[in-house]
């Protein structure tokens, strides 16, 4: 059916995150609760999505635009609570006249609101011919949370905050989520007179479904999965609403024929892919729009943001973001791989070495206690222990070509802009400042001086 508008409700500061930052810009999953939430109402294809601002409003409207441009910022007063944030942008919308038609109205603190639950409400909504309805879930814990509260016939009578509520209504376990869908001239009258009389000297929305029940019928609307209706409220619910899903996320991803040892210690973000009879080991995390081919390995301890990791690759105990790991190449223990990068197949990036922008040919090895960054390695070369690639001079990050088949000692030193070509071999301990040609041996003398009977001055008569 058609969505006249879409509101989400981004006002408010979150005081129990104890956070500078506003609640809903906190990270769930890699996202922001106002990016997931802002893609599962957009996914309804509304013909206006209005995000509600106030505190730090200007913070959250840049977030709320970099995800969709066309979304319409309605800037709260300071006037508290839902149903003046409603108000406000009803008076954005109404320009013309209130429209027509379904407004949904969901908050901005459920990460895991998602696309699929929000169209069954409305189709709830369309069939029942509710002038209102609200989703709603049923908690073990409705510590925090509005209580439902139905009359005989079971219909929704009112909506009572925690605070307002007496011994009775708090026995009550079904809950509003805050995710409701009004008729638009309904929810205009039902705001109009909206006072702040209770507890918490606010506007409250859910005063607006008494009186919409007062002119027409009030509906509800359970969700089928209470998760994806849960809301953060603090750091503690957020690690637990953020644990249960990951724990769904791995038993998702072990369903399709992915190996996941311990699924307790493994995080996975949404827009990760994993191939079958890859083997995700302890400590992982997979993150951003990462790609783990069928056959690889990835872990213990191993963190992936943005990186592609072709089939039978190993990735033990690293860091590797925004980069790109050929089939049957290892990395690691221990090796960072900052962005840019590309190995070829059967490459090595061993213990302890850096990487930057460069790209490694088939079969290069750069086994261990290296550096190399702006280079470009040809194939089945081999880079000694303890090599650098020097590649900035203060100003510039200059570049280092070395070809294919070439033998570099340990311990060499290259200061770029230099390339050398193939079929190179080089002593241990070079530094190489000049262009080498192929099928050339390089070294640069050191001459060694020895002391005789050489004592600190601390020690000495």
């Amino acid at each position: 059916m058609t969505v006249t508008a879409a509101i989400v409700l981004a006002a408010g500061e979150g005081t129990r995150m104890r956070s500078s930052m506003p609640k809903v810009l906190h990270q769930f999953a890699g996202k922001t609760f106002l990016e997931r939430v802002m893609a599962s109402v957009g996914a309804l294809e509304p013909a206006t999505l209005a995000v509600v601002v106030r505190h730090q409003g200007e913070r959250v409207a840049q977030e709320a635009l970099a995800h969709d441009p066309d979304a319409l910022i309605v800037h709260q007063d300071e006037i508290p609570g839902t149903g003046r944030a409603v108000q406000c942008a009803l008076a954005e919308l109404g320009q013309d006249g209130v429209p027509d038609g379904p407004i949904v109205i969901v908050a901005s603190d459920m990460p895991l609101l998602d696309a699929d639950t929000l169209e069954s409400l409305l189709d709830y909504h369309r069939t029942s011919g509710d002038d209102a309805t609200v989703l709603t879930t049923v908690l073990d814990d409705p510590t925090g949370y509005g209580r439902i509260i139905r009359d005989h016939d079971g219909d929704v009578l009112k909506i009572v905050e925690q605070k307002d509520a007496n011994s009775s209504e708090l026995a009550v376990h079904e809950v509003n989520t805050s995710v409701y869908v009004f008729e638009g001239k309904v929810l205009k009258e039902a705001i109009a007179d909206l006072d702040a009389d209770n507890a918490q000297g606010e506007f409250y929305l859910t005063d607006a479904l008494k009186a919409a029940k007062d002119s027409g019928k009030v509906g509800a609307f359970a969700a089928p999965d209470a998760l994806r209706v849960e809301g953060v409220n603090d750091r503690v619910q957020l690690a637990a609403l953020a644990k249960a899903y990951n724990l769904r996320v791995c038993e998702a991803w072990m369903r399709r024929g992915v190996t996941i040892l311990d699924p307790a210690n493994t995080w996975i973000e949404d827009d990760v892919t994993i191939g079958r009879d890859a083997v995700i080991l302890p400590g992982s995390f997979l993150q951003g729009s990462s790609v783990i081919s069928k056959g690889a390995v990835v872990g213990p301890y191993t963190t992936l943001i943005d990186a592609v990791v072709d089939e039978g690759a190993t990735v033990e105990r690293s860091r590797v973001q925004s980069s790109h790991i050929g089939a049957h190449a290892t990395i690691g223990p221990w090796a960072y791989l900052r962005p840019g990068n590309e190995l070829g197949r059967e490459s090595k990036a061993g213990a302890f070495v850096e990487m930057k922008k460069a790209h490694i040919g088939n079969g290069t090895k750069v086994p261990h206690l290296s550096y190399v960054g702006d280079a470009d390695l040809g194939e089945h070369t081999n880079i000694g222990g303890g090599t650098i690639t020097a590649n900035y001079d203060g100003v510039h990050k200059n570049h280092t070509t070395i070809g294919s088949r070439v033998h570099i000692g340990a311990g060499n030193l290259f200061v770029a802009p230099v390339e050398v070509g193939d079929d190179v071999t080089s002593g241990a301990g070079s530094v190489i400042r000049h262009d080498v040609p192929d099928d050339a041996m390089v070294y640069s003398e050191n001459a060694q001086h020895v002391v005789d009977h050489w004592k600190p001055a601390w020690e000495r008569d």
